[in-house]
């Protein structure tokens, strides 16, 4: 892999702002190694590579007439095909939208065009970002890069595969349920999930109502933990369309200083039992903080096993007429087994309204109880799921389900949650571990997050790509 697509993305915005590289050989290289991968990972399922060519040239005329468009200027990214981009097909993964084009970016892409970004492509969901497996009818299956037979996790799973692979340097995504930091960890590659309501979600497919307005948050994913940062202030704030979204003013993660911080860690959430590797890096990623002076405590928040089934029968309280109603207005008549299968097991969960007016307490209390713990602590350090990149199929199975309640624990607190690799399991399979902080403290997580990244190393190339 040459040095072009390993670079950071904030690296190669200095390089282009300074002359040293063009956007246009930054896009080049990103989109031959696109070529060169995609055939076997199926990450990338719309590629513009002649907009992104045009716009490239377009960026390096700008820089020698002086113009610089923002902090993006000229880097290439991607976009996960949940969000709508003007011009090219963006089907959330279902039949129905197989040709649907949109006349209009999702507030976030709009944004990082605006920042400079240059688009290269839309990148494989499930369909409507369903399930942790990135399959489809219109465009089949992702493949992890580190392990072809494996998945790389969903429902970001495209935007992790091919960043780690090294055919972009950061992409956009989102996450209801885990569908950052769960293909981040399957991945090796970095990713956050921001406070809800940081970021609109305008523009986004499936459209977050009802409930997942509560429970979703726009994120980003890339390989290196300042990519992150970068972005986050670029797409966060008011947009005027999503009434969720609250207007925050985001600290910077380069003033967090750690030896004021306090945070708590835990192995075991009570549900389901991690893997010993996992166990193992996340104790060593607690040791890299507690080196840089952050005062750690091992101590996990009381009722956090409750997160799963909370979550899934809130997901499922409408037996899922909310789903059916949404693949009807997307014209979808033939869905995939994945999503067959969870249509199923939400039909045996309908809700009375007394019983869903009692869920929603329940869901109060939960909130509360991690609140009242975060009070003590700046952060929480645990793993992302119980184990590394499952085979293909094994991820979407209900009896795996518990082992990401450790992501979905921050869906329901709608706190902020970064993932970094930190280990690897004996096959080779990356693992990550999860950094959650306070609401609106992404500069905490991050902070936190990139201590572990340059003492235990982060993200390596797959051996399958290099």
């Amino acid at each position: 892999m040459n040095d072009i697509i390993c670079a950071p993305a904030a690296a190669l915005a200095d390089l282009i702002r300074s002359g040293k590289l063009s956007s246009e050989e930054v896009v080049d290289a990103h989109l031959r190694r696109i070529e060169q991968v995609n055939p076997e990972l199926n990450a990338v399922v719309q590629l513009t590579a002649d907009a992104a060519r045009v716009n490239a040239r377009e960026a390096d005329a700008d820089l020698c007439r002086g113009t610089v468009r923002g902090p993006l200027h000229g880097v290439p990214v991607t976009i996960k095909d949940a969000f709508e981009t003007a011009g090219v097909v963006s089907t959330g993964g279902t039949e129905g939208r197989r040709s649907f084009v949109p006349y209009r970016d999702a507030t976030a892409v709009a944004r990082l065009r605006a920042a400079g970004a240059i688009v290269l492509g839309k990148t494989n969901v499930p369909e409507l970002s369903l399930v942790y497996e990135t399959d489809n009818l219109v465009y089949g299956r992702t493949k992890n890069p580190y392990d072809p037979a494996r998945a790389p996790g969903g429902s970001s799973g495209g935007e992790a595969a091919i960043i780690a692979a090294g055919g972009s340097p950061l992409g956009l995504g989102s996450d209801t349920a885990g569908s950052v930091r769960v293909p981040a960890h399957f991945c090796g590659v970095a990713g956050i999930k921001t406070t809800t309501g940081l970021v609109p979600m305008t523009g986004h497919f499936p459209y977050n109502v009802w409930v997942t307005e509560w429970l979703s948050a726009a994120g980003v994913l890339s390989r290196y933990v300042e990519d992150l940062a970068l972005v986050l202030p670029i797409i966060a704030g008011v947009d005027w369309r999503d009434p969720a979204v609250v207007p925050v003013l985001l600290g910077n993660p380069g003033n967090v200083d750690l030896r004021s911080l306090r945070a708590a860690f835990f192995t075991d959430n009570g549900l389901a039992v991690p893997t010993p590797e996992t166990v193992t890096a996340v104790k060593a990623a607690a040791k890299a903080l507690s080196d840089a002076g952050v005062e750690v405590q091992e101590a996990r928040p009381e009722g956090i096993e409750q997160s799963h089934e909370l979550m899934r029968q809130i997901l499922g309280a409408d037996g899922g007429a909310g789903l059916r109603m949404v693949l009807e207005m997307a014209g979808t008549t033939k869905t995939h087994p994945l999503t067959k299968r969870v249509l199923a097991s939400m039909r045996s969960s309908t809700l009375s309204l007394g019983e869903f007016s009692g869920l929603m307490v329940r869901w109060y209390f939960y909130r509360s109880a991690m609140l009242s713990f975060m009070q003590r602590y700046d952060a929480v350090l645990c793993p992302v799921c119980t184990h590394p990149a499952l085979p293909h199929g094994a991820a979407a199975k209900n009896e795996t389900a518990p082992a990401f309640s450790y992501a979905t624990a921050f869906n329901l607190t709608g706190w902020p949650a970064a993932s970094v690799r930190a280990g690897a399991s004996p096959e080779g399979l990356p693992i990550g571990v999860q950094v959650a902080a306070r609401p609106w403290r992404e500069d905490v997580a991050l902070a936190a997050a990139r201590q572990i990244e340059t003492t235990l190393g982060g993200w390596l190339p797959p051996a399958l790509t290099n």
